[in-house]
């Protein structure tokens, strides 16, 4: 699985209920592979390939982790602590995530 189809399945899973009035920018600095944004705007998500200069929080972590936590196999909060997953900016946005793209 290529780090664009597991940015693609979590598009598919967004939670616009939980994005209303919300403006963030959610980075995927994948090591081993693609970055990635996620743009969350009032209740729409759009994906773009590429780093975007207006991140809200940059998560930096290899394509087996971001598939590991994307699955649900793999904890967020395990994977921080253990190292395997590193955040950079507003990192209470990172806690957001699993709200807005649910398993």
């Amino acid at each position: 699985m290529s780090v664009a189809d597991i940015v693609n399945t979590m598009h598919s899973k967004f939670n616009a209920g939980a994005a209303a009035g919300l403006d963030l920018v959610f980075q995927f600095n994948i090591e081993d592979g693609e970055n990635y944004a996620l743009i969350v705007k009032d209740g729409t998500c759009t994906v773009e390939q590429g780093e975007n200069p207006n991140a809200s929080v940059t998560l930096i972590m290899d394509t087996e982790t971001l598939k590991g936590i994307t699955s649900g196999e793999t904890d967020g909060m395990q994977a921080f602590m253990s190292g395997k997953l590193r955040a950079e900016g507003d990192m209470m946005l990172a806690m957001k995530l699993g709200e807005l793209f649910p398993v």
